[in-house]
């Protein structure tokens, strides 16, 4: 867990403009917030020390790339012990196709997010790789029909009243 740090609303009007457009440079940062660039630049980099701005990158989209189908896969381990969970996400680790992991609570032990070309990708995914696989038990995947909202950014308003 985490500690968690101690934001000003300077802070938090700053980071709500990059996580609106990364590309922000800081004087159009501080043209928006009432900072002079340099004050942006030390309080940016200060945020980036902390470990609170990870990194900045290009968002691709999936469509256009001819990555159609989204789908969640639930995950049960063969047995539950330390090195069989080591060894499903040693895996993990080596597949793009899946762009998020996580482990669980509940009636499955993880819950992957993958993106594919179409159901033959999604059938290799999951009869050639992760069910021959010595970890695993059970696989169930749930295809995406419609994506109702998509977000990367965290609710920072709700630190303002925190």
């Amino acid at each position: 867990m985490h500690e968690r740090l101690d934001l000003d609303a300077t802070d938090l009007r700053l980071l709500t403009a990059l996580q609106a457009d990364g590309r922000l440079t800081n004087q159009q940062i501080g043209e928006r917030i009432g900072l002079s660039p340099s004050q942006c630049s030390r309080r940016r980099l200060a945020l980036e020390a902390a470990g609170v701005i990870r990194g900045y990158h290009a968002e691709l989209a999936a469509g256009p790339l001819g990555l159609r189908l989204l789908v969640f896969v639930t995950v049960t381990l063969a047995t539950h012990s330390r090195d069989n969970a080591q060894r499903f996400r040693g895996l993990v680790g080596r597949l793009d196709e899946v762009q998020e992991a996580y482990a669980m609570t509940g009636d499955a032990d993880y819950l992957l997010k993958a993106v594919v070309p179409d159901l033959a990708d999604l059938s290799a995914l999951v009869n050639d790789v992760l069910l021959p696989h010595e970890s695993v038990a059970r696989v169930r995947s749930s295809i995406v029909l419609d994506r109702l909202k998509e977000s990367n950014r965290l609710p920072l308003a709700a630190l303002r009243r925190g």
